[in-house]
């Protein structure tokens, strides 16, 4: 059963289209990643799909609601569709767990007792339990994204968007991310990830969908994309991105 349903989507800005008619359907509990070179309409792809980009046509319908509809609820629909993107958007003046207690009391009105409670358990979710109190100043950029991942759980989400979550991490600090990612899977978390971790997307991907300029060239099984792709755009890709 498909909890999201992309039909028709374009995306221009000017007379540049970006996205030329994206057909996707993501399944309960399904890791779907999306790889294409730079340019190809991945972040955009995300950004249409919870509005913070408006599309130009076709629709978005997610947990039964269509997003694309004008009488839609975003902030109803922001709450239950997570977004982590590359840079972690942390308010440096707050701590961890101030970070991720404000959209609990600020969209959903909790209380801060209740709220601290909450993002103390996203925090231990994604391994910082012992880091609440810390700023981001004095948080790797590793810990960062972390801390921006459990802003997400922490409303309790049906499917969380990454757009890039480790482009700007170090290297050595991009496993602990895709620690926090392999958790989420376990646990039956709905994502869409835009990524290069391909190491990452064949070991734990559902799905692989290949995107290049601006549309879905092939998707399928990670060992399919990865070893047996059908189409050359694809092959060519795989081939650069595993050289």
């Amino acid at each position: 059963m498909a909890i999201l349903t992309i039909s028709g989507l374009r995306k221009s800005f000017g007379a540049t289209e970006i996205l030329k008619g994206i057909d996707l359907a993501v399944a309960e509990r399904e890791l779907v990643f999306i790889i294409g070179p730079s340019g190809s309409g991945k972040s955009t792809l995300l950004r249409c799909i919870n509005r913070l980009e408006e599309p130009t046509a076709g629709s978005v319908v997610f947990d039964g609601i269509e997003v694309t509809s004008p009488k839609a609820d975003l902030n109803a629909l922001r709450r239950s569709m997570g977004m982590v993107f590359q840079s972690f958007n942390l308010y440096p003046h707050m701590t961890a767990l101030g970070n991720v207690t404000l959209a609990l009391r600020k969209a959903l009105k909790k209380p801060r007792t209740e709220a601290d409670e909450i993002a103390q358990r996203a925090l231990s979710e994604v391994g910082l339990a012992d880091k609440a109190a810390s700023y981001p100043s004095e948080l790797s950029g590793g810990q960062q994204q972390r801390v921006a991942i459990a802003r997400a759980l922490a409303l309790g989400p049906k499917i969380v968007l990454f757009d890039e979550p480790t482009s700007a991490l170090d290297p050595e600090l991009v496993g602990s991310v895709l620690a926090v990612l392999r958790h989420l899977r376990a646990n039956g978390m709905t994502m869409l990830l835009v990524s290069h971790e391909l190491r990452f997307a064949r070991e734990a991907a559902d799905r692989i969908v290949f995107m290049d300029k601006g549309y879905i060239v092939e998707q399928g099984p990670p060992s399919a994309i990865f070893n047996a792709p059908r189409e050359s755009r694809t092959r060519a890709f795989v081939a650069e991105l595993t050289r």
